[in-house]
């Protein structure tokens, strides 16, 4: 089995993971397990590319970096602009830890959150905190490779451009913020593990990710706000909900560092920066055994409860799925969007930030003047919501439950349509639809009535985009493939193409309302474009599928 250059590294810290009363020679075989499956899962996008084994055992993930170091790319502007490092240096620790969090929240719970290997460790004489601590570490080491790839090149401009000293807080101050943001998701799910049970926590646990995600991107725009702008000079007026803004923590302590500033405030956040995440860490240390012990909640699935069905639902299920294959490939997708935990690990964040981001883009748009929201256009900022749409999209197709597809071969159906259009419809009248009402529900009151027919537009864009996506993704039969060849990072490059589509949408939107009765001009011809495409679109056969 390969000895990682990781793990060579982790060999250092031994006597740190046994003070814990972690036995790390068992930690350190898990991990290697653990590595080397890593290196044996091949993304879908890869999969047809693989030729030899030595392909295969190359880490995917590793091999989709790329796109962080893109993104990195952004934070240079932010160690270049001048001198006032409590602003610039907030924002750059704020941006960092938006990625950093989300990456954490889709990609690593799934990780900390993982039973699968209690079969096979729990029998054996392992303690339960080293099997706790290994699944941490697994996720520190990839959260390491992601943090080098993001801010490894703007630190080195940093460096030549701030000096060595600047360079060395900023690496222990990613460090701490990689710890706080490891210890405060395991502990949140800690809190939850401990209080909640069966179904019902693995529904909480989903609200705690869509509260997560809401909470990255309001507390960004708290930290935009504690700043103001005089005359082209930045200031800081102080107030007590700063304290919770930990960025702020870290930008201080390069403020007191490098301008000599040791005021009683940057003190504070400057010990709050340091304590908190080693504080947070220690806790999770300390009680990861009951983490554990908890877990095999997740592993209860309650007492099943007969789903029937009123009238209501029937006719409403058979106005809009037309055929009785139709109809039961839309409750299967439905019940499978419902129960499969892993997919709603992956989807349920998206979720909240389609629901926040049209109402932060109303506010960067309203600073000052909110008087003349209600008679603008920045209704049109709820196609935000419809970002979320390819990423779903992508999803539909992997499962944790994947090797249950045989079910599709053995079925009599004669046509693919109908599981195609049935799930395609199951997602948008069971994720996309909350979402679309609630976003349309507050619009409508802060715009008042008026806006109603755009909104009825915007569904039928959204309808018209699910659609669009389908049709140039890869096919693939629904929850047919394994979830672990899911790779988030390597779908970027066609999820952003397509995102072109949400620009065009909203153009054309906006263009219609310039002109009398544009609006209704609209509204037909995306029911004729939706009505043909729907039609066009799921005439698919085996071989393009097999293809």
């Amino acid at each position: 089995m390969q000895d990682f250059r990781t793990l060579k590294l982790l060999d250092r810290f031994e006597y740190v993971f046994s003070r814990f009363g972690v036995d790390y020679k068992i930690m350190r075989k898990i991990l290697q397990v653990k590595l080397t499956m890593d290196g044996r899962r091949v993304p879908t996008i890869f999969s047809q590319n693989v030729k030899n084994k030595d392909q295969e055992t190359n880490n995917q993930y590793i091999k989709s970096l790329w796109i962080y170091v893109v993104f990195g790319l952004f934070l240079i502007p932010f160690v270049l602009m001048g001198e006032n490092y409590l602003f610039q240096m907030s924002l750059f620790f704020g941006i960092f830890t938006f990625f950093v969090m989300t990456s954490m929240i889709a990609d690593f719970s799934s990780v900390l959150l993982d039973i699968r290997d209690r079969n096979i460790l729990f029998p054996k004489p392992v303690d339960r905190k080293t099997v706790s601590t290994s699944k941490m570490v697994h996720v520190a080491i990839y959260l390491s490779f992601l943090t080098i790839a993001l801010v490894s090149i703007p630190l080195i401009v940093g460096l030549v451009k701030n000096g060595v000293l600047f360079f060395l807080v900023s690496i222990l101050n990613i460090v701490l913020i990689d710890l706080l943001i490891i210890g405060v998701t395991a502990l949140i799910y800690l809190f939850i593990l401990r209080f909640f049970d069966g179904e019902k926590l693995k529904d909480i646990i989903n609200y705690v990710q869509i509260g997560l995600s809401l909470m990255i991107m309001v507390g960004y725009q708290l930290l935009i706000r504690s700043f103001q702008f005089i005359d082209l000079t930045v200031s800081l007026e102080p107030q007590w909900w700063q304290i919770f803004i930990f960025p702020m923590w870290f930008g201080a302590n390069m403020e007191m560092i490098m301008n000599g500033s040791f005021q009683l405030l940057y003190l504070l956040f400057t010990a709050l920066g340091i304590l908190i995440p080693l504080l947070s860490i220690w806790i999770y240390m300390k009680y990861n055994h009951v983490f554990e012990q908890n877990l095999q909640k997740l592993t209860y699935h309650g007492k099943s409860k007969e789903n029937k069905q009123s009238k209501l639902r029937q006719l409403f299920l058979k106005g809009i799925c037309h055929s009785n294959e139709e109809r039961a490939y839309f409750r299967f997708a439905s019940s499978m969007m419902k129960n499969e935990r892993d997919f709603k690990l992956k989807v349920y964040p998206s979720l909240g930030f389609s629901i926040v981001i049209p109402f932060i883009f109303i506010m960067n748009g309203y600073n000052t003047n909110f008087n003349d929201l209600s008679t603008s256009k920045s209704y049109l900022t709820i196609y935000f919501s419809l970002i979320i749409i390819p990423t779903i999209m992508i999803l539909l197709k992997f499962s944790g439950k994947y090797k249950g597809a045989w079910i599709y071969r053995v079925t009599p159906i004669k046509q693919l349509k109908p599981i195609f259009s049935g799930t395609i419809k199951a997602f948008i009248f069971k994720l996309y639809l909350p979402v679309y009402l609630l976003l349309s529900a507050v619009f409508i009151v802060v715009f008042g009535v008026r806006v109603l027919p755009d909104l009825i537009i915007v569904f039928l864009n959204a309808c018209i985009y699910a659609v669009i996506c389908f049709m140039i993704l890869k096919k693939s039969i629904p929850f047919s493939e394994s979830i672990d060849q899911y790779n988030q990072n390597s779908n970027g490059a066609i999820v952003f193409g397509l995102m072109l589509f949400v620009a065009l949408f909203a153009g054309i939107h906006y263009v219609s309302t310039l002109f009398s009765y544009g609006i209704y001009l609209y509204l037909v011809i995306a029911i004729i474009c939706l009505a043909t495409l729907w039609k066009q679109a799921f005439n698919i056969t085996w071989e393009k599928i097999m293809r």
